[in-house]
This record gives structure tokens, C-alpha cells and sequence, in this order.
């Protein structure tokens, strides 16, 4: 045996105590690194898997906003379009135009694209764009008219509903705060 293995051997156990604690903190501290290690591999995994997942929900976002004019061309067009004393021809071209527009809008919902903003609704200034006001038997804030719809993409506006909003009866200020 060698002079060191034996004063090792030889060694007093307060001595051989303190090696052991030093490698139990060092084995804490090994733990501890890696627990937190483990937590933050998890936690960029549930980052990866918002991401996608908002990436998969609103994927479409911009391809509806480009899609939105067209809808409401199609509505101004049925809007405008004459409905008596009209000829047969017309009558089968207005129906088609009517089944576009309805193909178009159940296309949004299926992808979750849901229209917003309807007569009669509390002003809401996260849905709602209040083009105007105007006095109205309705309490102050209530939707009067739609002028144009709004539409949500999941949770996100992707278009706000342009309205005319009530000033209430008599038309006074209303006690809702609106944005125009």
C-alpha cells in the first residue's frame, strides 16, 4: 500500500465526514440543475405547442382579410340587386349570386371565421367600429345598424363591424365609451 491510501485509511472520521458532504452538495446541486433543466425543456415544449397551435388556429387570418372585400361586395350586390318586375335570366343570375355569397360565408365558418356585429347588440369596442351615432329609443350603445359586418378569427378580430351606434333616447350622451 502506498503512504496515501493509508492515510486515507488512517484518517480521523470528521475528516472523511467533510469529502462526503461535498459530494452530497455537489450531488444536490448535480439534482437541482438538473430539475431545472427538465422544467425548462418543458416548458419550451408548451411554448412549441402554443406556437403550432396558434400557427394551425389563425393560419388563415390573412387569407380571410383579403376574402372580406369580396363578401361584402357579394351582400351589396344582393343588397342592391332589383326584386320585382324582373326577368327570368336575372332572377337565375341573382340566385346564383345569393348561393355564392352563402358558399363564401359557410367557408369562413368551417374555418372558424364567424361573422359579428348584428342590430341590436351592446356596443363592444373590442368587435365594434362606431362609424356614427344617432338618437334611438334603445338604451345609449346599442347597435342601431351594421354597415358593414365584422368578423373574429378564434379570438382574434381579424375585421371589427362597422356600426351606427344608439346616443340613446333623445340623443344624449351616451355613458358608454365608443371610439369612432
Amino acid at each position: 500500500m502506498t503512504d496515501e491510501s493509508n492515510a486515507i485509511d488512517n484518517a480521523p472520521e470528521a475528516e472523511t465526514a467533510s469529502p462526503t458532504a461535498a459530494l452530497e452538495a455537489e450531488l444536490a446541486k448535480a439534482r437541482d440543475e438538473m430539475l431545472r433543466a427538465l422544467a425548462e425543456v418543458e416548458n419550451t415544449r408548451r411554448r412549441a405547442d402554443r406556437t403550432a397551435q396558434d400557427a394551425r388556429t389563425y393560419a388563415i387570418d390573412r387569407f380571410a382579410s383579403d376574402l372580406l372585400p369580396v363578401a361584402d361586395t357579394l351582400q351589396r350586390a344582393l343588397a342592391a340587386a332589383p326584386r320585382d318586375d324582373v326577368d327570368e335570366g336575372f332572377r337565375n343570375l341573382l340566385t346564383g349570386v345569393e348561393l355564392t355569397e352563402r358558399a363564401l360565408i359557410d367557408a369562413f365558418e368551417r374555418n372558424g371565421l364567424k361573422r359579428v356585429g348584428a342590430k341590436g347588440d351592446a356596443f363592444n369596442p373590442n368587435l365594434h367600429q362606431a362609424v356614427a351615432q344617432a338618437p334611438g329609443d334603445t338604451p345609449a350603445g346599442t347597435v342601431l345598424e351594421v354597415l358593414a359586418p365584422g368578423y373574429v378569427l378564434g379570438d382574434r378580430t381579424v375585421r371589427a363591424a362597422m356600426v351606427l351606434v344608439s346616443a340613446g333616447p333623445g340623443g344624449g350622451a351616451p355613458n358608454v365609451d365608443i371610439k369612432v
